[in-house]
């Protein structure tokens, strides 16, 4: 057997860094990678449900050009010919880019989103486009308008969401990463119940521009992968600032080379939020692997300190107040006038408005436009968005006071795994299992979800590192120790 075949029958498992290695040496092409790719995506697809499109020939088309300039001395990046998996929110010109949305179907992106451009600037190939939650909004994938994506660990099972495409495409090796959103969770909660790493970065680390927009002050872009390092790459090449978003940070640019293994675990403070493990319906499989996550730290000579994080007890009601109001405004611009789908039937404007996005918009996202415009009408504007951005305020500062004493906090992603489909209809239920993820939105700060363990089901969970502002390089350190640490705990249990 060929070295190139024995790699392409491991890539179910691999990795960007050993894909990366086996195209520098000549062990494997872009071509074979991506057809090899390709292949397992007619093999297992039409189960996971986790692509919505994939344009195999221009796939094809990129893996040749990018062999072509690798044969030739003129690769432009070490992981020039990658393939990597691409959220239905994110432009890519001359794709679709359509949310999982009817009122955006069959809509033609005529430009590059900002982190597009940084990865086809390295050579890295977009393959396919990945289901999501309606507009982002969502945490099971169950509110795409097209189709269910289905947890590739149990397809009776939600994979999560928004970003639950991603998640699944990664973890069933139909793609070696993928880009995801983030607006209360969207990364980290897939990847907790599909298994995979899920990097939240730093609010303004990554451009927002070409993202379409949720909510504004909360969406960050970031990678699922199959290992930490394999996110430290991919935030290198998404990272940095653009002049295109206002809200892009000044030397924001990352270093992945900086995430190593000779990092000195010991000398963190790992702080654990009392109020975590207060909230209504952590299961206890959740909490047992929890509490193992802490031992793994303690054992490696962690100081395992308590912190208060008061005001978390209002993060999920001031974050649906935020991110709905910010969801009415932005999702206007939708009224089938200027691009997307119309309903025509009649020359009153007024009427093409109301039908268009009556029969255009999902259930979901009505409900949240409508909550978020009522939260912003006159009379209301102080009552509940005022004072929820207040309370954004006071959990901010309770963060920034958690870390005065402590370097990283450990948590929970979700107080449960994954769970059947159409187990949670109520979505005041479903609202509330983001109570892990949803602060760090709030406030900005970077974060990462790491498998830990895996229920009674055999169905994955992870645990929630989350770092201060711009501080990724500890975190993915340690996320990236632990990665480790546990895989060897878990060795020697057995």
């Amino acid at each position: 057997m060929s070295a190139a075949q024995k790699f392409v029958n491991k890539i179910d498992s691999g990795t960007i860094h050993e894909a990366s290695d086996a195209l520098e040496t000549g062990q494997i092409s872009s071509l074979e990678l991506c057809q090899n790719l390709i292949g397992r995506h007619d093999d297992i697809d039409g189960k996971i449900n986790g692509f919505l499109s994939l344009d195999t020939s221009q796939i094809l088309e990129d893996a040749n050009a990018s062999d072509a300039r690798r044969k030739n001395g003129k690769q432009l990046s070490r992981y020039d010919g990658i393939p990597i998996a691409i959220k239905d929110n994110l432009s890519v010109k001359g794709q679709t880019c359509g949310c999982a949305s009817k009122i955006l179907e069959g809509f033609i992106s005529p430009y590059n989103a900002t982190v597009i451009n940084n990865l086809q600037k390295n050579g890295v190939i977009c393959f396919g486009r990945t289901n999501m939650d309606e507009f982002a909004m969502g945490s099971t994938t169950e509110f795409s308008a097209y189709k269910k994506t289905s947890n590739p660990w149990d397809i009776n099972r939600v994979p999560g969401g928004s970003s639950g495409g991603s998640a699944a495409v990664v973890s069933s090796g139909q793609a070696l990463a993928a880009l995801g959103s983030d607006t209360g969770g969207s990364i980290r909660q897939p990847a907790s119940f599909c298994g995979v790493v899920g990097l939240k970065p730093t609010y303004g680390r990554v451009s927002r521009y070409g993202l379409v927009a949720f909510a504004s002050s909360l969406d960050q872009i970031g990678p699922i992968t199959r290992d930490v390092k394999d996110a430290a790459i991919l935030l290198e090449l998404i990272s940095g600032r653009d002049e295109l978003d206002s809200t892009s940070l000044p030397n924001s640019d990352f270093n992945h080379h900086e995430v190593g293994n000779d990092f000195d675990v010991s000398s963190l403070r790992i702080g654990i939020p009392k109020e975590f493990l207060e909230i209504d319906g952590l299961s206890s499989e959740v909490n047992d692997a929890f509490e193992k996550s802490i031992s793994v730290f303690r054992s490696r000579g962690c100081d395992i300190v308590d912190v208060k994080l008061p005001s978390i007890a209002y993060a999920v009601s001031s974050y649906y107040i935020i991110a709905t109001a910010e969801a009415s405004s932005n999702l206007s611009r939708f009224d089938g006038i200027r691009y997307g789908n119309r309903i025509d039937r009649t020359s009153d404007l007024l009427d093409i408005y109301l039908d268009t996005r009556e029969n255009g918009f999902g259930e979901e996202v009505k409900r949240r436009i409508l909550l978020g415009t009522y939260v912003l009408s006159s009379g209301y504007y102080d009552a509940y968005y005022l004072r929820a951005q207040k309370i954004r305020t006071l959990i901010r500062d309770d963060f920034n006071n958690a870390f005065n004493n402590c370097d990283l906090i450990l948590s929970p992603v979700s107080p449960v795994s994954a769970y059947p489909f159409g187990s949670v209809s109520d979505p005041l239920q479903m609202y509330l299992s983001d109570i892990y993820t949803i602060p760090v939105n709030l406030v900005g700060n970077c974060a990462i979800s790491v498998p830990a363990s895996f229920d009674g089901d055999g169905m994955p969970i992870g645990i929630q590192l989350i770092g201060n502002s711009m501080d990724e390089i500890r975190l993915l350190q340690a996320a990236h120790w632990f990665e480790f640490a546990n895989e060897m705990e878990k060795n020697d249990e057995v």
